[in-house]
């Protein structure tokens, strides 16, 4: 990317010498209000929603506000460079867009338009298997941009093979498995308007065009919805998988393998005895396990446990730029962006999500700059202190 992330904020200036202010906030926390009010309690509620009454979710923004940064100053910011290297790539920022299902939702364009706006802002896009639009779809609307698919790890052998073989032919360069939704968790603001989009057959794009699974079927789709539906929620997750099972992975996966969802050192440390590349220190943004240690309290653990053997990434109550730095801090590479964008999609497409991904970047630029740094590299713990109260 051309000159400084930073630079959109002259942007903004610049074009409000003409009474153009921009059509959304640049406050990443105003974006969830604002998405409540113009959409309807169902597709909110699916996203914005939590486990339980919403106390992990709660607790991994407080563990993110309880860090403090504590700026340097005097030191040569004047040229900066944000690109990291994670899983053997460079990325242009230490960020991605995280996987989010069923973005129908929110937008008829779903995540083709979610992929192009990472693809314009040059970071990658983690595709859901839980999409509205088939994988080969998003990538030939990607061309060459950098791509990750996320794999929700299917009962059906031969459908999880098939997904793979799939991913890899159509460019996606890192698989993401996430391992923290062997079960639907309970969630009352999907329970309390009785909305699950897959009993609908949305967010089933990538099953209903998928051979394998399709072959399992007495009627194509179009004819039995009910029974394409019904073999979906049948096979879409696995509760008796075991670290064994990685093993099928591994032999079906020749690049980068990242397992999202991790919490405890202890499974951080198998995923490394695994064979796999990575580790996303997440707990699903608090839609899981009510009640769960926040992310960014698990993330120093993590870290300090596998920081040398995994590239460790995060998620899990990011919403600005100086997020990313305090993650960063914490001990991850990289940071996966979830709500914000998809907030952003909802209240202005593809438009939006370029905003909010720019917005975050340009603030995490100036964070880094006005604490003293010049590249993601140098921040570390010492860059934080903990407020007690």
């Amino acid at each position: 990317m051309a000159g400084h992330r930073a630079d959109f904020q002259y942007e903004i200036y610049l074009r409000g010498m003409t009474g153009e202010v921009p059509r959304l906030p640049t406050d990443m926390s105003r974006l969830e209000e604002l998405t409540e009010r113009r959409l309807g309690p169902g597709p909110v509620g699916y996203v914005a929603g939590s486990a339980g009454n919403g106390s992990t979710a709660r607790a991994n923004r407080a563990a993110l506000d309880r860090r403090r940064i504590v700026p340097r100053v005097l030191r040569d910011v004047h040229e900066r460079d944000l690109s990291a290297e994670v899983l053997g790539r460079t990325l242009s920022a230490p960020l991605a867009l995280a996987p989010v299902g069923v973005l129908s939702i929110m937008h008829p364009e779903a995540e083709t338009a979610a992929a192009l706006a990472a693809a314009a802002q040059g970071v990658p896009f983690v595709l859901s298997s839980a999409s509205s639009t088939p994988m080969e779809q998003v990538a030939e609307a990607m061309g060459d941009a950098e791509r990750w698919f996320q794999l929700y790890w299917a009962k059906d052998r031969e459908v999880t093979r098939s997904f793979l073989e799939r991913a890899r032919a159509c460019g996606f360069a890192v698989l993401v498995v996430t391992l923290d939704t062997p079960l639907l968790a309970w969630r009352p603001r999907d329970l309390d308007q009785a909305y699950l989009p897959f009993l609908r057959g949305v967010g089933t794009a990538n099953y209903f065009t998928d051979p394998a699974f399709l072959s399992g079927l007495a009627r194509p789709v179009h004819e039995d919805l009910d029974a394409a539906v019904l073999r979906f929620v049948d096979l879409f997750a696995d509760p008796g998988k075991t670290w064994p099972d990685l093993a099928f992975l591994r032999e079906h996966w020749d690049g980068p393998i990242v397992l999202k969802g991790v919490l405890h050192p202890d499974d951080a440390r198998a995923a490394a005895d695994a064979g796999m590349d990575g580790v996303v220190v997440s707990n699903h943004g608090g839609r899981q396990v009510a009640g769960a240690i926040a992310a960014a309290d698990a993330l120093p653990g993590v870290a300090a446990a596998v920081g040398d053997r995994l590239s460790v990434l995060f998620d899990s109550g990011v919403r600005t730029g100086d997020d990313v730095f305090k993650a960063l801090a914490l001990g991850a590479r990289a940071v996966l962006l979830g709500r914000p964008y998809v907030y952003g999609l909802g209240l202005d497409g593809r438009a939006g999500v370029e905003h909010v991904i720019r917005c975050v970047l340009a603030e995490f630029d100036l964070t880094l700059a006005l604490s003293g740094h010049a590249a993601p590299a140098t921040v570390s713990a010492a860059d934080l202190v903990e407020d007690a109260r």
